[in-house]
């Protein structure tokens, strides 16, 4: 006769084990770092702001008003106003949206052609992993800033030619990062089982290897968003990015250089835009890379 356990009756319905996603464990290693979720709230913040940045102050960037040149910061103008009577404010959250789109326009480009090329030299190897990754070097052993004023002094200035001298020098660390991750991932099983389902060399680099190696380039894009504000910041501060009457935040301060002495809040507050900015994108970049790491479950 068939005796029914405790841990076996009939009716019971089966338990299932409840598997945690990836992403909401990533979320939770990400919520304990606290300076990290302060810099995502402030990243937030700073990107609304850019983006609405026409609803909230009543001014226009462009606007002049005679009899309102170099007030200090008040009611009616907390940042003050510059040398031309234009609300300081107004001008950094619109130059806030040209500083930003370049820098996301470059990064996500030099993260797109930079994970091709690494990704398909770590695949196919031979020749032309060589030469892709010995242009590379050529590319990495020039500093970022020097090779983007080069780019812009040939290409001449303007928010695309901004664009293409912040995203070249950007390309060699992404490559360098898929290319190695491609390496890491080759010989996994999931490699094995494509190669004998018949899968193509492209299906498998763009659809298993370059998925799978997304990880470390998100935390890269993360932390190469805070250097491509500061490059157009450099090339629109001495003349070779982004030119008025267009804001930038670099192009505001280059224009009140010759006021830094006399009225403080025309270079204190852009400068403070950068920075902050710069900033919170390097803390909450480090605190993403922490919360990928496996090894901080």
């Amino acid at each position: 006769m068939m005796t029914i356990t405790a841990d076996n009756k009939a009716g019971d319905k089966p338990v299932k084990n409840k598997k945690r996603s990836l992403w909401r464990d990533v979320w939770r290693r990400l919520c304990r770092n606290k300076l990290a979720v302060i810099s995502m709230v402030l990243i937030t913040l700073i990107v609304l702001s850019a983006i609405f940045a026409e609803y909230l102050t009543p001014y226009d960037f462009g606007r002049q008003d005679a009899n309102s040149i170099l007030q200090f910061p008040s009611w009616q103008h907390p940042f003050g106003t510059d040398n031309f009577g234009r609300d300081i404010l107004t001008r950094i959250l619109k130059g806030g949206q040209m500083s930003l789109l370049i820098a996301l326009i470059s990064t996500l480009a030099a993260a797109l052609i930079g994970s091709t090329l690494g990704s398909t030299s770590g695949y196919f190897k031979g020749v032309y992993a060589t030469l892709v990754l010995r242009l590379m070097d050529v590319i990495m052993g020039i500093p970022p800033l020097l090779f983007a004023v080069c780019i812009s002094t040939a290409l001449g200035i303007g928010v695309v030619n901004t664009i293409i001298a912040t995203t070249i020098p950007t390309i060699a660390t992404f490559c360098r990062i898929s290319y190695a991750q491609v390496l890491k991932e080759s010989n996994n099983e999931y490699m094995h089982a494509a190669t004998i389902c018949g899968a193509r060399d492209l299906r498998k680099v763009f659809v298993h290897l370059l998925p799978n190696s997304m990880a470390p380039l998100i935390i890269q894009m993360t932390l190469r968003l805070g250097q491509g504000i500061m490059i157009i910041s450099a090339l629109s501060f001495i003349g070779l990015g982004v030119q008025p009457p267009t804001p930038e935040w670099g192009s505001i301060i280059a224009g009140a250089r010759q006021y830094i002495r006399d009225f403080w809040p025309i270079v204190t507050f852009p400068g403070l835009a950068i920075a902050l900015t710069v900033i919170c994108f390097n803390v909450f970049g480090d605190g993403l890379r922490d919360a990928l790491d496996p090894r901080q479950k």
